[in-house]
């Protein structure tokens, strides 16, 4: 009677969902965007069943097969490991800075925005307006990334 070696192959599978689920799903929230903890939650999962399964297949009795194809899928998951380290980790710090960006210090340019009641403000409107009987020193402007 043969016998698979179920964890070696549910490592793979959650090695390659660990790979693909970043990118597909987790990329939605900004807790497992930010820093893909759950990606290495998963990736941890998938090496522990890994090396279950390759203690399994190196097993006394266990057939020559066994023996061949434990290491192969167990480095296809080390790849796909490497692969996400390198496009999550390094290659996002590879992304030029904008040649158009304003620098600290430098003046932003005139700009109307609206506010969270729907009004349009300009620049030129936040910096002429005093704030405590004093003209403001300047404005803060922060890009929030959520979505609503």
């Amino acid at each position: 009677m043969k016998r698979i070696n179920w964890s070696i192959w549910l490592g793979l599978i959650v090695s390659i969902f660990a790979f693909l689920s970043y990118p597909i799903l987790f990329v939605n929230w900004e807790t497992t965007r930010d820093f893909p903890w759950a990606n290495i939650v998963l990736f941890v999962i998938a090496f522990a069943l890994l090396l279950i399964g390759i203690r399994r297949a190196f097993a006394p009795g266990r057939r020559l097969l066994s023996k061949i194809v434990a290491p192969i899928v167990a480095t296809i998951s080390l790849l796909a490991l490497g692969l996400f380290i390198l496009t999550a980790f390094v290659a996002a710090r590879w992304l030029p800075a904008s040649a158009n960006a304003p620098q600290v210090n430098q003046q932003a340019p005139q700009f109307t925005l609206k506010d969270t009641n729907n009004k349009e403000v300009a620049l030129t409107e936040l910096l002429s307006q005093p704030l405590n009987g004093n003209p403001p020193k300047g404005v803060l402007l922060v890009f929030y990334r959520g979505y609503w």
